[in-house]
């Protein structure tokens, strides 16, 4: 008999529907079962408000849950950036594949890298992550730059940028890589520069927590550094309570020497999106093998970006 399609819940941007495809490819391949998209649209595909109005956090993921917890939908595709730190009872995570290029980009006028910028070069960006980086390069190298907070889709962004409106603007590269556009780039911005969101690159694969087969099926896709170092970052992000729309920055990296992997690195910053102030700060520890050890990673360089002021840097927490 031929079993039905499993239903693959996505957003209905051009770049979602392009990352959910290819996992839609991949689970076709491991369950040999056909896979339909369905289209939702969320609340931060409709709202107009900057993202930090909205709350941030969660505006692309809950209608994709709410699908998931009524049935509509099998399992659904999430950028991995965009999920809340807190994750549901009824829903699991089944799937985190090999990471997508975890920068972010330059697409500026005239074929020019940052560090060519004119003088008052405007840059958009919806990050306040991205403007407290970039702020904070251009102070230590005797740049001025405006940045400008804009939102839309990739073909907006780049539109600035096409109609004189802006210098430049900063996309991440995974999502450029995805839809093939990835040529239009003028600059790769070094994670030195300019450390990513919690997650970038990441995919995360999700469904109902009772569902044990599909767990098991979608599991094939999983890359465990990814899952481990995406933990780690995630655990950073959840200790400093910060929410999507805060200004943190997180990276785990895997250390090898030669083959063999031997550490992960963990990087942090968290700072004003004027630049005027960073806490940046980075810990090396053994490969997590646990999620507990992954989570623990996150929680100790929290701890130290604390100690050092980050909560100051986000707008004061209620303690």
């Amino acid at each position: 008999m031929s079993e039905h399609p499993l239903r693959l819940g996505t957003r209905r941007s051009k770049l979602a529907m392009a990352q959910s495809g290819q996992v839609a490819d991949a689970v076709s391949q491991v369950t040999g079962r056909p896979v339909e998209l369905v289209e939702i649209t969320t609340y931060g595909d409709t709202s107009r408000e900057h993202l930090a109005q909205i709350g941030g956090t969660g505006v692309f993921v809950t209608a994709l849950r709410d699908a998931l917890l009524r049935g509509e939908v099998d399992f659904a595709v999430h950028s991995l950036k965009d999920l809340p730190t807190g994750q549901p009872d009824d829903l699991v995570l089944a799937a985190v594949p090999v990471r997508e290029d975890p920068r972010d980009v330059l697409v500026a006028r005239d074929g020019l890298a940052f560090a060519e910028l004119p003088n008052g070069a405007r840059i958009g960006t919806g990050s306040p992550r991205r403007m407290a980086q970039l702020n904070a390069y251009a102070r230590n190298h005797g740049m001025t730059i405006e940045t400008v907070a804009i939102r839309g889709n990739v073909d907006t962004r780049i539109g600035y940028v096409r109609n004189g409106e802006l210098d430049a603007v900063v996309l991440a590269a995974a999502g450029l890589n995805r839809i093939g556009r990835i040529d239009e780039v003028t600059d790769f911005l070094s994670v030195d520069t300019v450390l990513p969101a919690p997650g970038q690159g990441a995919l995360a694969i999700e469904c109902a927590a009772d569902n044990a087969d599909l767990i098991a099926a979608l599991g094939e896709l999983d890359d465990p550094f990814t899952r481990a170092a995406v933990t780690a970052e995630r655990s950073l992000l959840a200790a400093l309570e910060a929410g999507c729309s805060a200004p943190v920055g997180a990276l785990a990296d895997l250390l090898a020497d030669g083959q063999i992997v031997k550490e992960m690195r963990l990087r942090g910053v968290v700072g004003t999106t004027d630049g005027s102030t960073l806490v940046q700060l980075s810990t090396t520890g053994p490969v997590p093998e646990t999620h507990d050890q992954a989570m623990a990673l996150g929680r100790e360089l929290a701890a130290e970006m604390l100690a050092k002021g980050a909560a100051g840097l986000m707008g004061e927490r209620a303690l």
